[in-house]
């Protein structure tokens, strides 16, 4: 069988993704496993002071204003200390700035690492693409390899796979070049991505016939979508590319900028990011009637290429929406989804394989342990059981040859 999934990447080595592990605007830390921006919840007791709260402002007021002058301020700990122990302090703060340069250098090699070995994989998406085309077969050592193993490596044997597929009638005709729909299928198996398609996305989607990652000369990367000839739009390619800052944090991490996507080129009535709204106008001296188009935008996968833009320093706070944060956040998030999880790993996505590792790499070491509890306390009552098998059979013989 195929090598397990696991997310093994250079996380591993500094707990981040080997791309840029970036931060967004605010330099807040975001992990490469995304998931959708949530807020934290409320528990029961605090409603009845939050609700009190919203209904006196001006208390809300003041308490803003003694917390905003408390920012930044010194406890008056350091200062108290004696000057020799200050000296030391700030020699170690002096280290403390050796190691962040040394954790920008850190992060800039795996950078490099990361495109040298992008040029290494490029072989192997390109043979994929082909394969699900349909433009080539896999060769029987590319089968074999990708065949399920037990734990002596001999060939899992399925019985009544022929069966199966007679009783189970696949959508999918038996002479269907390639793989149909393979990009669709995957895409919709990561849960982050999912949940941005919609049902006329898919009809759409159906078309995509590959998804690669590219890197650019500056920090950052590009994600190219192909797409066969289709009803919804002229595009044979749609890109988006994301942008980092050329600085890093005092962690070596860097900062998320900015992301442009490509303009699509809709065909007449197929955009599928806007509903038309049809409203009729009576003009009040002649009385004539027109019929006036307005573009409501709505949800679409396709808003992807959209991208949410960061405000600018002088913009004014009260226009800058309040979930633009939240926005920007989760489109950074499904980019790297699909760099760092859906692309390297499209087969997995496609079988369903990759939800079972993914959801184990979200769990937490208190989560672990729990699990691995609950398989012992299973081992114990399987223990206890067969104990209990092997009292009753002897005392059941002894009956039987008592009645005998």
């Amino acid at each position: 069988m195929a090598e397990p999934i696991r997310n093994r990447r250079i996380n591993d080595l500094a707990n981040a993704a080997p791309t840029p592990q970036n931060t967004p605007a605010s330099n807040t830390y975001i992990a490469s496993r995304a998931t959708e921006p949530s807020v934290s919840t409320i528990q029961e007791e605090d409603k009845a002071v939050v609700a009190g709260l919203a209904n006196n402002p001006a208390l809300i007021s003041m308490i803003e204003g003694k917390l905003g002058t408390l920012v930044g301020r010194s406890s008056g700990y350091i200062e108290s200390l004696p000057g020799p122990v200050k000296e030391r302090i700030n020699g170690l703060k002096g280290l403390q700035k050796q190691h962040a340069a040394l954790e920008s250098e850190f992060r800039k090699e795996i950078l490099e690492l990361e495109k040298k070995y992008a040029g290494k994989y490029k072989p192997l998406y390109e043979r994929r693409a082909k394969i699900v085309a349909g433009d080539v077969e896999p060769t029987e050592e590319e089968i074999a390899a990708g065949q399920e193993e037990d734990e002596n490596g001999e060939i899992v044997q399925k019985d009544g796979a022929e069966e199966d597929e007679e009783e189970h009638e696949s959508p999918i005709p038996k002479d269907a070049k390639g793989v149909p729909e393979f990009w669709l299928t995957a895409i919709k198996n990561v849960p982050a991505l999912a949940e941005t398609i919609t049902d006329n996305d898919e009809e759409a989607l159906k078309y995509l016939s590959d998804i690669r990652v590219e890197f650019i000369d500056q920090p950052g990367f590009k994600l190219l979508f192909e797409f066969a000839d289709n009803d919804f739009f002229s595009n044979k390619l749609i890109t988006k590319t994301y942008f980092y800052q050329d600085e890093t944090t005092s962690d070596g991490d860097y900062i998320y900028d900015h992301a442009v996507g490509d303009e699509i080129d809709w065909k007449d009535g197929k955009n599928l990011t806007v509903r038309i709204e049809k409203k009729k106008q009576r003009n009040k001296h002649t009385k004539a009637t027109r019929t006036i188009e307005k573009l409501i935008p709505i949800e679409s996968f396709f808003n992807f290429f959209s991208p949410p833009l960061a405000p600018a320093e002088d913009d004014d706070e009260e226009e800058i929406p309040e979930d633009l944060e939240e926005r920007l956040q989760l489109d950074y998030q499904l980019g790297e989804e699909i760099k760092e999880k859906l692309i390297p790993r499209a087969i997995d996505w496609y079988t369903g394989e990759a939800l079972d590792y993914d959801e184990l790499d979200e769990l937490d070491a208190d989560d672990l342990e729990e699990y691995e509890d609950e398989e012992d306390d299973e081992d114990v009552d399987d223990e206890d059981d067969d104990e209990d098998e092997g009292d009753a059979k002897p005392k059941q013989e002894a009956a039987e040859c008592k009645q005998s």
